[in-house]
């Protein structure tokens, strides 16, 4: 799609012995597509892959969609979308929930399942059986936006009693400035640690005792590698009660789910006054993600879809049906409740006091957002006006 800004998951491709093409000309593309026996699309709502699908009829194939957002918040998934390949996998069950999925008889949910897409922890260390002395060391590893972290993360930090507590947040420092920003200014700074991006994640998850993986709610997150990886180490994770992590954490056996910055900081307390209590949830959280999460199972469900797919004759595709014609119609068919925000109906944000500013993610320069999209495609109009619009509010 675009050339990686990091090499190491490129570096692992071509080591494996794979072959990689990075930002194919539309003709070798299409070739390649007519020759596969199966065709799969990691779907992120990418402005770029949108381009693909909707450039015109598609070269007959065996279409296997693999979603990596969870359709419950923007990017959204179309119903037109989820319906047309021969499978559609999901990647956390979360994403039946969407109260437009729920409704789907079950001869339309035959061809859709969820697969989660874990990549296995065999290069992972298991955590020692012994519980370590001293205060709790609590870290955080990924994205540090608002758009990820919970827009009020300082509130949980500045719940938790403990005098010696600390968060690490390790991540792309660029991402996370709004966030040291608003430290500064509440005078936590004290409470942050943020080492940067780290490329050896198993060594910075092995300094940890608990994962403070505080998200947004409205985050479009699935299997949450980051939160798995981490549990499988031993780390015990404290989460909220949002849709994807209530899937991967059961609540006093494999982790704590909380629901606000007090009940965040009686958790940070109980599982340092209780070493044993800790060292249960770790090795619950290891044994857990190892055999629920493992490879194997991973490439087991894939190969049962490919086996039936492959049973099916290739077919023609025209997204254009689903997403429109444009890149201004493909980014808006996927905003959901937000919708609203790029019609440019000024009458009705007036009628519903709706000209506030909008969620975080909304303001993203990648993520599929309206930036992202007007930077792929400059020369769409709409998508200028609607960046242009969103970017004054």
């Amino acid at each position: 799609m675009e050339h990686p800004q990091k090499s190491e998951f490129r570096d692992y491709v071509l080591a494996s012995g794979s072959e990689l093409l990075v930002c194919p000309s539309s003709g070798l593309l299409n070739r390649r597509v007519a020759e596969a026996d199966i065709v799969q699309v990691e779907w992120w709502h990418h402005p770029v892959v949108a381009g693909w699908l909707c450039a015109g009829v598609l070269p007959p194939m065996r279409l296997v969609v693999w979603s990596h957002v969870s359709g419950l918040h923007p990017p959204e998934i179309p119903l037109g979308f989820l319906l047309a390949p021969h499978r559609f996998l999901f990647t956390s069950p979360c994403s039946w929930e969407h109260p437009r999925i729920i409704g789907l008889d079950g001869e339309q949910r035959h061809r859709i399942d969820v697969v989660h897409s874990s990549g296995g922890f065999e290069d992972l260390s298991e955590r020692c059986a012994a519980p370590r002395d001293g205060p709790i060391r609590v870290g955080y590893v990924g994205t540090l936006n608002f758009s990820k972290l919970h827009p009020e993360l300082l509130d949980f930090l500045e719940a938790v009693p403990l005098p010696k507590f600390r968060l690490t947040l390790v991540g792309d420092l660029t991402a996370g400035e709004q966030l040291i920003s608003r430290a500064a200014s509440r005078h936590l700074t004290d409470r942050l640690e943020l080492p940067g991006y780290k490329a050896d994640v198993a060594t910075e998850l092995a300094r940890f005792d608990v994962l403070a993986y505080l998200l947004n709610p409205l985050h479009y997150g699935t299997t949450e590698n980051a939160l798995l990886e981490a549990m499988a180490m031993g780390v015990v994770p404290v989460v909220l009660n949002n849709p994807a992590e209530r899937h991967l954490v059961t609540h006093g056996e494999t982790g704590l789910i909380v629901d606000s910055p007090a009940a965040f900081a009686e958790a940070l307390v109980f599982l340092e006054d209780h070493p044993d209590k800790r060292n249960i949830l770790s090795a619950n959280a290891s044994v857990d993600v190892r055999e629920r999460f493992a490879l194997q199972r991973t490439i087991s469900l894939l190969e049962t879809h490919y086996r039936a797919v492959l049973e099916e004759p290739k077919r023609v595709f025209d997204f254009r049906s689903v997403f429109g014609g444009r890149p201004s119609d493909w980014f808006l068919a996927c905003q959901g409740s937000q919708v609203w925000r790029f019609k440019g109906n000024k009458k009705h944000m007036e009628l519903t006091g709706k000209s506030s500013r909008g969620p975080h993610y909304l303001y993203e320069k990648t993520k599929s957002s309206v930036f992202h999209y007007h930077h792929t495609y400059p020369h769409d109009r709409q998508l200028e006006s609607w960046a242009q619009n969103l970017e004054a509010r």
